[in-house]
């Protein structure tokens, strides 16, 4: 009886110690796959390979890059995320030589045009994230659906894929990125061969740098150009005008929060304006010695200062529709 107990107990074990053999064989494999591959730290996948790595049991997390890098493809996408990508994968290939649990794949769809049809897929890249089926860090929502990076919402650098990576298992990867020897040479060459410019030029220039005329014009543009938005436009990246819904051409954002990039040329328009009209009349129209054309001309350009204000306050009347003050002639 013991020893029929004793094989019972055998042949109940034998399944788990089979399916433990077959996940560590396949945890082997793609670690010497890994290996043949040291120098990029992505694993060359094809539709067998891609169905080995993607299959449970994995006692691993797979990261699988499906691309299309092809001229013939036109995919720009793909080839900027690439060398992001070999990056990651380096990184990681170069502080844990075997993987350790982590393996970076690629599956190019001249390699692998069965798995797309199977898959479904139109597009490119697609970069999915297969956690692990079996070990402490296994998740049991993913074991055949895996998670998928959105390149719409997130940055492609390769920073921010390694944050997804993070969020979404157990490791951590870190970015080693190379020093940039090119960029730092042309750096000391612009300003080696700027300042033997500026040096052998210095006794033409000199008038200019010191002439206050200059650095009071660069100044009044540089506070017109920041003052009007010009900023915000880049930070926000929004749009020249916009349809206003009835076939028109809406060229004033409505709320604080929103403008338009034509309405930032308009308002530094009318700073300017505003700005040379205070210059003229605090500067220039004490000189004028004829005190017919002095009068003239310091009605004239109250004239101008009061339309631009007015224009200004309308301006700022279609932003927020519930300001209750006006100045005219402009309504």
């Amino acid at each position: 009886m013991r020893f029929f107990g004793s094989l019972l107990s055998l042949l109940a074990i034998a399944p788990f110690c089979s399916a433990s053999a077959a996940v560590d064989d396949k945890t082997l494999k793609f670690s010497q796959l890994l290996t043949s591959n040291a120098k990029s730290g992505v694993i060359q996948l094809n539709n067998e390979l891609y169905n080995a790595i993607t299959t449970a049991p994995r006692n691993y997390t797979a990261v699988v890059l499906l691309t299309a890098l092809a001229p013939q493809f036109g995919c720009q996408l793909c080839k900027d995320f690439q060398p992001e990508y070999d990056l990651l994968a380096k990184s990681w290939q170069g502080q844990h030589k075997n993987g350790d649990g982590l393996f970076f794949s690629s599956l190019d769809f001249q390699n692998g045009r069965e798995t797309f049809m199977k898959l479904g897929l139109n597009t490119a890249p697609i970069l999915y994230l297969f956690p692990p089926t079996v070990g402490p860090d296994a998740d049991p929502l993913h074991h055949t659906t895996p998670k998928q990076f959105d390149f719409q919402s997130n940055r492609i650098p390769a920073e921010a894929v390694a944050h997804w990576i993070s969020n979404n298992g157990p490791h951590k990867p870190e970015i080693v990125r190379p020093f940039n020897y090119e960029k730092l040479f042309m750096t000391l060459g612009a300003i080696f061969a700027g300042a033997l410019i500026l040096l052998l030029s210095f006794k033409t220039l000199k008038p200019a740098l010191y002439s206050r005329n200059l650095w009071s014009a660069i100044s009044l543009i540089l506070i017109l150009l920041f003052t009007s938005g010009h900023m915000f436009n880049h930070i926000r990246s929004v749009p020249y005008v916009a349809n206003n819904g009835r076939g028109g051409v809406s060229y004033v954002a409505g709320g604080f929060s929103n403008q338009f990039g034509l309405e930032t040329q308009i308002v530094a328009v009318v700073y300017a304006v505003l700005a040379f009209c205070a210059i003229a009349l605090s500067m220039k129209m004490p000189r004028v010695a004829d005190p017919t054309r002095q009068k003239i001309a310091i009605l004239l350009w109250n004239a101008i200062l009061l339309c631009g204000f007015s224009f200004l306050m309308t301006l700022f009347r279609m932003k927020n529709g519930g300001y209750p003050f006006k100045l005219p002639p402009l309504w």
